[in-house]
């Protein structure tokens, strides 16, 4: 039951989006950047954004030497080109909007492991710097056999390194946390266990029905990545569950930095003395093709595996906790960012970067709203 005060105040508003992850936030602080007088709110499923916003591992990052051999499988180089520049694009404009020290930016640089069966990818080495050449003017990947032995990687299974000086990390609760004041500041109304069940269209507005009330607004953005198809059932997408593990404090821990093997499967990289680990989503792409929250022990068994056998050969660790993200992925690594109707965009699929692409994703959806 709503007050006349309830009515009159948190009902009505020019824009709603659907989920507050990093897509949804950014999409809002774009209007309010454009348009400060509108009205925006954001309407959240969970307590904390429902996803992955705060259960990724911390990686800014736009593709390893292998994952993009991988992609120029099934695109055009423009198309991997483009792709590319998108998520670079992305990275920027979150650094820029909230400051590297509000995000936990560290630039220690990125490292692919590449194991006897990956190392025709040192063939393509200058084949793909050649191509992301004009995006960053530089050469991206180098050979750095040397640091296998310095990281106390086991050599038996590492046979070489690819560095990617560009790579970097962040703290993901506290981009998050920022993200989250920043939109606050602008005067934008954060509606958190605020799940969406249904809505409808007219030609004046849309209503957006949750168990406490029916929202109003002119223009509607669903934000909700994994979860999209519970309102619309036939878009293009499937979920697929990250499982990501945290160890306690390590001595003396050999490396830091953000690291990648397996086309981008497995990813890894130091938190302070940690080591924040995972992937294994490949053991079982259907199985893992959920939205339960849930670590299976196939999963994490690997990641424990490889943890003691591949990156930490000759140290004693223990795990502190580990935990799911759901992702969404498609036919392409394309996001979705389109106009669903006269006044529904739709921002979703961001394939496992939504760090990346998050903030030129909302971006565009800003774009499309305010048309």
């Amino acid at each position: 039951m709503l007050s006349f005060w309830e009515r009159e105040s948190f009902i009505n508003f020019d824009h709603i989006i659907i989920g507050g992850g990093i897509v949804g936030l950014s999409t809002a602080v774009a209007i309010k950047e454009e348009f400060p007088r509108q009205s925006v709110a954001i309407l959240e499923r969970g307590t904390f954004p429902t996803g992955a916003s705060t259960k990724n591992a911390g990686f800014a990052c736009f593709g390893s030497l292998t994952e993009i051999m991988n992609d120029l499988k099934g695109m055009t180089e423009a198309e991997v080109q483009e792709l590319v520049e998108f998520r670079w694009k992305g990275l920027e404009l979150l650094r820029s909007r909230l400051g590297d020290d509000n995000i936990g930016f560290k630039n220690y640089g990125g490292y692919e492991l590449l194991f006897q069966d990956d190392l025709l990818a040192l063939d393509a080495i200058e084949k793909v710097n050649h191509l992301l050449k004009p995006i960053f003017n530089r050469k991206v990947y180098s050979e750095r056999y040397d640091l296998i032995k310095t990281f106390g990687f086991n050599q038996t299974h590492v046979k070489s390194l690819i560095e990617n000086p560009l790579e970097a990390q962040i703290d993901t609760g506290k981009m998050m946390k920022s993200l989250e004041s920043f939109a606050q500041q602008l005067g934008i109304k954060v509606f958190t266990n605020c799940e969406v069940l249904s809505f409808e269209e007219t030609s004046e507005c849309v209503t957006v029905n949750t168990p406490q009330a029916s929202f109003k607004a002119r223009k509607l953005a669903i934000c909700s990545n994994a979860f999209t198809r519970k309102l619309l059932p036939e878009t293009e997408l499937k979920p697929g569950r990250g499982v990501v593990l945290v160890t306690k404090p390590i001595v003396n821990l050999p490396f830091k930095g953000t690291f990648h093997y397996e086309e981008g499967y497995y990813y890894f990289r130091n938190y302070e003395d940690r080591i924040i680990f995972g992937g294994g989503r490949n053991l079982d792409i259907e199985g893992e093709e959920s939205t339960e929250f849930e670590v299976r022990e196939l999963i994490l068994d690997k990641l424990k595996s490889d943890l003691k056998n591949i990156i930490l050969p000759n140290q004693n660790f223990e795990v502190d906790m580990a935990w799911a993200g759901i992702m969404a992925f498609g036919k392409t690594k394309q996001p979705i960012v389109k106009k669903y109707s006269e006044n529904i965009v739709l921002g979703v699929r961001l394939g496992g970067m939504g760090v990346a692409v998050g903030s030129k994703v909302g971006q565009r959806l800003a774009s499309l709203m305010l048309e």
